[in-house]
């Protein structure tokens, strides 16, 4: 078993994961630890293992170190184990996982096994799995403009902080998608593989990472006024209920406007345009 470490996670953090790994080894399972160094470090460690026939890979982090990880073990056998370690933890809230060490100490070396579909994106600059949603618009502007020492510091407070800076100076410019074939028009765009965002608030309902396609969340109206209503509406699971929302179902995902900045699983995913579609196959999850 390797786990691929982000030390970046904080003290606290590393103090869970330290609690998990002295479990492990009291069990006398053989543990190799390796630390990121640099973003998509975790990608080319977890790609080296599988290469080398290590059989579970083990993300140690948030949800961006999980995707990275995942992306190294694209075309691969190799299991993929979660510690939960991040900041919002979405993927772990959506498939059930624990959280509490001895909980993912036991999963981990049990090592049962879900199917989760990841979705993949391609553009200019390359392509790339996410695990859990693509974002384009304004929660693409935060991510993209969000100091890192500012959450490092406060946590998920960073990005309710860098909403309300990007929600008075974003444009809010029309993206234009295409969904199956059918080409539509909106402020803000979230392709998403499971129901919940930014921790476990619910986005769309009925949405499962085990199956094929995406929920894509359409948000119609631009401006402050609207994502000030959105973001208002999302800890009270009403984001799908509110006025100019629109969840479709859809297998294949164009988002064909030029400069639209995108996130995926938390972190930058560059510019439009954007090719959306499943991964060639799905990939194994240890669960609880």
């Amino acid at each position: 078993m390797m786990i691929v470490y982000n030390p970046a996670a904080g003290q606290r953090r590393a103090q869970r994961l330290w609690r998990v790994l002295d479990i492990l080894a009291n069990s006398g399972l053989r543990i190799e630890l390796a630390e990121t160094e640099r973003p998509g470090h975790a990608t080319e460690l977890a790609r080296r293992a599988a290469e080398a026939g290590v059989p579970l890979i083990v993300a140690a982090g948030g949800d961006g170190t999980i995707a990275e990880v995942a992306n190294g073990l694209s075309g691969s056998a190799c299991r993929l184990g979660i510690i939960p370690l991040g900041t919002a933890n979405v993927l772990a809230h959506e498939l059930g996982l624990p959280i509490a060490p001895r909980a993912v100490a036991a999963a981990l070396a049990f090592g049962r096994t879900r199917e989760v579909w990841p979705g993949r994106a391609e553009g200019a600059g390359g392509e790339l799995l996410f695990v859990q949603m693509l974002g384009a618009g304004l929660d693409a502007q935060v991510v993209h403009h969000l100091p890192l020492a500012l959450k490092k510091r406060i946590g998920r407070g960073a990005y309710v902080t860098q909403t309300l800076r990007e929600i008075a100076r974003y444009k809010f410019p029309p993206i234009r998608v295409v969904l199956d074939g059918v080409e539509t028009e909106a402020s803000s765009v979230i392709v998403t593989k499971g129901r919940l965002y930014a921790g476990a608030y619910t986005l769309a309902p009925g949405a499962t990472p085990t199956e094929r396609g995406f929920s894509v969340v359409l948000f119609d109206k631009p401006g402050a006024a609207a994502a000030l209503m959105y973001g208002a509406a999302l800890p009270l699971n009403m984001i799908s209920r509110m006025p100019g929302v629109r969840v479709v179902r859809a297998s294949e995902i164009d988002i064909i406007s030029d400069h639209i900045p995108a996130q995926a699983d938390g972190d930058c995913a560059g510019i439009g345009p954007l090719h959306i579609t499943d991964a060639a196959r799905p990939m194994n999850v240890v669960m609880n």
